[in-house]
Order: structure tokens, then sequence, then C-alpha cells
């Protein structure tokens, strides 16, 4: 890979501030001054060195978001802004992707990462990873509701949901709610309520797995994840 690259994942700085420090003659690979940033070098194999330091090369990047509405769930758009474009140069530098959508009117919990591996087995229908979302509905959800939902509903286009898991917080003219479900089909929770002749008017998605979204994190921040929560992620 290009030495600027490696120098910006490994947390020196952005690509444009890499490139000023390589000027200034700082790094070496395998012992010999570069100055070059798109040099290739190999993380297995060479040495590089900031200031006589050994630099680590780090592959992987591991984001929690709170996502905020208004914001798509993906790396590029031309018209809206993107929870990519929330990052900022340093996290940006490793290419994340959101590992499945939120909604754009949707809030919360939402992972963003490099590693497709770990994006791929997330996301797998076969590894049933619950995803739980809190809600605020538009009319009265009753144990009936919550019968439909444990044996699947079927969906606008025919579709049967796997059982989901649903629990009422509070019911009235506007009841809350909590739903857990292990699938991610396109705005599945509100065609779950809208089976059941109800309206979702406030989404947010609280967990991933065993992950749960950091309550300090305010709308549209973010942070990379610990290394506990790492191990819950995939399980270890």
């Amino acid at each position: 890979m290009r030495l600027d690259k490696w120098l910006a994942n490994s947390g020196i700085g952005s690509r444009k501030e890499v490139k000023k420090l390589l000027k200034t003659g700082a790094v070496t690979v395998n012992g010999k001054m570069e100055k070059d940033p798109k040099v290739q070098v190999k993380p297995d194999q060479d040495q590089v060195m900031l200031f006589d330091e050994p630099v680590e090369y780090r592959e992987f990047v591991y984001l929690m978001m709170n996502k905020p509405p208004g914001v798509i769930s993906a790396t590029e758009d031309k018209q809206d802004e993107t929870v990519v474009d929330l990052l900022d140069d340093l996290h940006k530098n490793f290419d994340p992707h959101p590992v499945g959508r939120l909604d754009k009117d949707t809030e919360g919990f939402l992972l963003l990462t490099n590693d497709g591996g770990l994006s791929h087995r997330l996301l797998s229908p076969k590894h049933h990873v619950p995803k739980t979302y809190f809600a605020r509905i538009n009319g009265e959800v009753t144990q009936t509701d919550i019968a439909a939902f444990k044996e699947g509903v079927t969906l606008d286009d025919g579709y049967k949901t796997k059982p989901g898991e649903l629990v009422i917080l509070s019911a009235g003219l506007e009841s809350t709610i909590e739903l857990t479900i292990t699938e991610g089909k396109f705005h599945q929770v509100k065609r779950m309520f809208q089976s059941v002749g109800k309206e979702v008017v406030y989404l947010k998605r609280l967990s991933m797995g065993a992950l749960v979204l950091d309550e300090e994190l305010e709308l549209g921040e973010y942070r990379e994840l610990t290394e506990e929560e790492l191990s819950l992620l995939k399980g270890e």
C-alpha cells in the first residue's frame, strides 16, 4: 500500500498532514529516509519509522455512531449528507462503511467499519444478529400485536417476517415500545407496524448484537469501539 495511507491509518494525521510530514524527512522505511507518499510498503515486511520510533500499521477501524435524522446510511451521495461525511479525516482514511442501514429519518446505533468479513457476518441472515429499536407508535399497541409479532407478520409485499420480540412500554393514543428483530428488510419496523394498522412516528435503534448505544454520544457523534466491545461484537 502507499506510504501515506500506512501513516494515516496509523493515526499520524490526515493524508494532507502526512505528506507535509514526509517532506521534512522524519520518516524512514527499512532505515532509509523516504519522502515520496506514493512509495509502496508491505505491512507484513517493511519497517516504517517516524522520528526513530516504529509506526504500527492498523488495518481495521470500528466506530459506534449515534446517527442523527436527516443523514443517510451510505458512503457517498450527490444530494444528501451521509454518515461518512460526519467522520473526521483520520477515520475517513480507513474508508469505513455503515454495517446495514438506518432509514434517513431514523436515529441511533450505527456501526461503521472497513472490516468486510465482520460486516458480512453481522448482516448474514443465518447468524440471526438481534437489533433492538425504541419507537413511538400512532395508535394503541396491544397484546394482540405482541402475539402477531411473535409469530411473524406479513408485509405489504407478501413477505412473512421472522419472529420479533415486542415489549410495550406505554399504551394509549400514542404508544411507546421496544422491538427486537433479527432481520433488516427495507423499512422493516415501519412495515411491521403498518401490517397491524399502526404507524411509527419516531424510531431509534438501541443496540446491535451485544453492543448497546453509548448514551453519552450526542446525535451525530461517534467513537471507536473499546477492545471489550469489539470482543462482544465478534462473539469472542
